[in-house]
């Protein structure tokens, strides 16, 4: 199990937490696999990017206008977090149904 997510961020820090076995990788440090970024994208689209953030804050509206996959490519720290990579499955964020799904809650 991995999970990909920034080491400042408290979210990410309660799903290290709660899922002592993952792997963490800081996608501001390492990045994300363009194979799992695909899989990410393929399965929550536009909600992967998330614009709450002061990153997409600071981005004009012609950087925001750009497809989701190439923002998240020029710009990880847009990603909503945590992503959880689990076999097969994918997780977006650190809500209720994430942590009973993986045993967490």
């Amino acid at each position: 199990m991995e999970i990909y997510g920034l080491k400042t961020c408290d979210t990410c820090r309660k799903a290290i937490k709660a899922l002592p076995d993952a792997t963490f990788v800081d996608v501001r440090a390492q990045g994300v696999p363009a194979d799992v970024m695909a899989r990410a994208h393929a399965a929550f689209g536009a909600a992967l990017v998330n614009t709450r953030s002061t990153t997409w804050r600071g981005l004009d509206a012609a950087e925001r206008a750009a497809d989701a996959a190439q923002l998240l490519a020029d710009h990880p720290t847009l990603m909503k977090r945590p992503l959880i990579v689990d076999g097969d499955q994918l997780y977006l964020g650190w809500t209720k149904d994430v942590q009973a799904a993986l045993g967490a809650a």
